[in-house]
């Protein structure tokens, strides 16, 4: 199990690396540096900041290219004109002048193509060490290897808000929630597994993941990690973007935190503890993360696992499934009635499973993006709250 963990890490790894390669936004260039120059005009509205987060699917690993891959971008807007909304009228990649990418991750400072350098960064969680800003830049698949949910989202999107929009993705892959991603707050419990073994799991702050009950401290594995750790990071520095919005969407002076999209839930398949605490810890991130960014009813949308099936689905990986259906449940959840979605994967996705980022298939990623924006825009209709229907982006636009 612990060679299996640390592979499972290992392969995070490389995939973050893949999507910072320096190839990924070469692209972008000068075309994107020149939008970004003919929109500093001050923004009279707020931007509307939609964050994302989740592990590596929402990282997103939907291959773009190359063209003879069926499961490319490329292949199915050039080949079959799916999508066509991500060209432009002369078949490029089109490029938006309202919507803007921002993809932050813990880890090392580098200084490269289209990234910010934020060496010594100061968070307001000394836990945090610094941050790689991967993506800044306006909306357009033009310069990326690989695509997350966000273009179905922001597409989606458009049909109902109408104003400058800052989509902000800060997570990271191989993630659980009742883990890493544990918020603050969380009490730690009891579970005993098949060989009739009693387990502690860790609350927030607490080391190591779990531990034999009655295990004295000084005799717990010790790992340089605690619960809630990557929770504190992507918060963190979703806060600092936000902080220094200038930089981040030129000519913004103010935001508005809009919703919330969750794509999450491989990790904790893996064990039994942790996928059957699923809904409560599921139900407290939600709760947290309102909380966080004070905005205590802004929608949150999440989507399930594309390999789990309603009604067969069975073991750890059902249990995931319930609690992702379950919190959007109003008799099971009332207080989340209204401002709380779950988008059922399955139907959407081209094959493979949330591990093997479904064979990297962007119409999957596509098709959840799509679906999900979907869900945020019935949310936000019976939100009286946002004010979605104002002129700036159109002016933007033109």
């Amino acid at each position: 199990m612990k060679n299996m963990n640390r592979i499972r890490f290992v392969f995070a790894a490389l995939v973050v690396m893949a999507m910072f390669n320096g190839d990924a936004f070469a692209h972008n260039g000068n075309s994107q540096r020149r939008s970004t120059i003919d929109a500093v005009a001050k923004i009279s509205n707020p931007v509307k900041v939609f964050i994302l987060m989740g592990q590596s699917n929402m990282l997103g690993l939907g291959h773009v290219g190359p063209i003879t891959f069926k499961g490319s971008l490329d292949y199915a807007v050039k080949k079959e004109h799916r999508y066509r909304f991500l060209v432009n009228k002369l078949g490029g990649w089109a490029i938006s002048k309202s919507v803007r990418l921002v993809f932050v991750v813990p880890g090392r400072i580098e200084n490269q193509e289209n990234r910010i350098t934020l060496m010594n960064l100061l968070h307001q969680s000394s836990k945090v060490r610094g941050m790689t800003v991967g993506y800044n830049q306006w909306l357009s698949v033009r310069g990326h290897r690989y695509i997350g949910p966000e273009f179905g989202i922001s597409h989606e999107l458009k049909k109902l808000v109408h104003g400058p929009v800052l989509l902000l993705k800060s997570c990271n892959g191989n993630r659980s929630i009742g883990w890493d991603l544990l918020p603050p707050g969380s009490k730690g419990y009891l579970y005993t597994d098949k060989q009739g073994r009693v387990w502690r799991y860790a609350g927030y702050g607490q080391t190591p993941m779990k531990w034999l009950k009655g295990t004295p401290e000084n005799k717990r594995q010790r790992v340089n990690w605690y619960a809630g750790k990557e929770y504190d990071m992507d918060v963190a520095n979703a806060k600092y973007v936000l902080t220094h919005l200038n930089r981040f969407y030129p000519g913004a002076t103010s935001y508005q935190i809009v919703g919330f999209f969750f794509w999450q839930g491989d990790k904790d398949r893996y064990d039994s503890g942790l996928a059957s605490h699923y809904e409560e810890n599921l139900t407290h991130f939600i709760q947290s993360v309102r909380k966080e960014f004070d905005a205590p009813k802004a929608p949150f949308v999440l989507a399930t696992l594309g390999q789990d099936v309603i009604g067969s689905t069975r073991g750890n990986d059902g249990l995931v499934l319930h609690a992702q259906l379950a919190v959007a449940n109003p008799a099971k959840h009332p207080l989340f009635k209204g401002n709380v979605a779950t988008v059922y994967s399955h139907p959407l996705s081209k094959g493979g499973a949330s591990n093997s980022h479904y064979n990297g298939n962007a119409q999957t990623y596509m098709n959840v993006g799509l679906a999900m924006g979907k869900a945020m825009d019935k949310l936000l209709e019976n939100d009286k709250t946002i004010d979605t229907l104002t002129p700036e982006r159109e002016r933007l636009e033109k």
